[in-house]
């Protein structure tokens, strides 16, 4: 059987593991991420089959874990650590920005830090405080990251491990409300070298009236107000970005050409979101091709909310659509 039906976690779970067993210098390291197999299961059964040296329970210390997998990295290894939530990054925040990204320019060049940040993003899961955050942002704001955001399985499967792959430090963003939520058909053909790109976008939908671009759980959002607008006879083209840093924008200007129109949507806050970045180069270089203002579409400027308001809080179909009838309406 050449194909399998797989989820995203177990996506990503296949990836990490035929990673591991393609090269001997992978290897795993965060909270709870060997005999429990992480909290949303991402790693189970590979410390059980690598080796507790290879999949590495670390301490509860964000700063230690990424600070010790950049001189294992230094050293020669390739290490992939996982943040057990996107709020708990901060602690490592300084190890990130100011080592992980700095290393190979401070060196000129002498030294590559090949390392994957793994951090569960965004939110719908009804979780607490800290548990639900959009950081994507402010990593893709500091030069010497790769960030990247997979958005479902079979991209989970094949990013993951091209992720491990570059020599340059990548934060791997996963949208955790799709961990377990829809299944995909996986070619196991396929190989590293046949699949697309790691920093390339995606045209997902194919439409005529308005380019809608998303990534990460918000990809999920775009197709269903695409296809709700198909019913009401409005043709919307869906782009999944996939890449945050570097921005892949070639697909998203052909697209924008075409429809004349650009809605971005993603869960993080409007204010300084990847989405301004986005809305700003499409200006730049779409301008004659616009017929209405590049429009965003995100969370509101607060904290994250109580669980049981989030779904007030976060991009629904609903404003997705408004955002489209507001550029329509131009």
């Amino acid at each position: 059987m050449s194909t399998t039906r797989i989820t995203l976690a177990k996506g990503l779970n296949m990836g990490l593991r035929k990673a591991m067993e393609d090269d001997p210098k992978v290897l795993m390291m965060g909270e709870d991420v060997g005999k429990l197999g992480g909290v949303f299961r991402i790693t189970d059964g590979l410390q059980k089959d690598f080796g507790e040296d290879r999949v590495i329970d670390s301490p509860l210390a964000e700063s230690g874990i990424v600070g010790t997998a950049i001189g294992m990295a230094l050293r020669g290894y390739r290490p992939v650590v996982e943040i057990q939530f996107d709020g708990f990054v901060y602690p490592a925040y300084d190890q990130i920005v100011c080592q992980v990204a700095k290393m190979h320019y401070r060196s000129k060049g002498n030294y590559k830090i090949p390392m994957v940040i793994r951090i569960p993003f965004g939110g719908g899961i009804g979780a607490v405080e800290h548990h639900s955050e959009s950081p994507e942002a402010q990593f893709a704001h500091t030069p010497g990251l790769k960030v990247v955001a997979c958005s479902n399985p079979v991209d989970g499967y094949w990013m993951i491990q091209q992720a491990i792959a570059c020599d340059d430090p990548v934060i791997f963003l996963e949208p955790k409300r799709q961990y377990h939520a829809d299944k995909a058909e996986l070619d196991e053909r396929e190989t590293l070298q046949s699949v697309e790109g790691l920093f390339r976008s995606r045209v997902v939908r194919q439409g005529t009236d308005v380019t809608v671009l998303a990534y990460g759980p918000t990809v999920k959002t775009a197709m269903s107000a695409a296809e709700a607008a198909a019913t009401e006879g409005r043709s919307l083209e869906v782009i999944d970005l996939r890449t945050l840093s570097p921005l892949d924008m070639g697909p998203v200007y052909e697209s924008v050409r075409r429809t004349g129109r650009a809605v971005v949507t993603h869960e993080a806050h409007v204010n300084l979101g990847l989405g301004s970045e986005v809305a700003a180069r499409i200006t730049e270089e779409c301008f004659y091709s616009l017929e209405a203002p590049v429009l965003r579409v995100g969370g509101f400027d607060t904290p994250y909310p109580a669980s049981r308001i989030e779904e007030d809080f976060l991009p629904d179909l609903d404003r997705v659509l408004d955002a489209v009838d507001r550029s329509l309406a131009f």
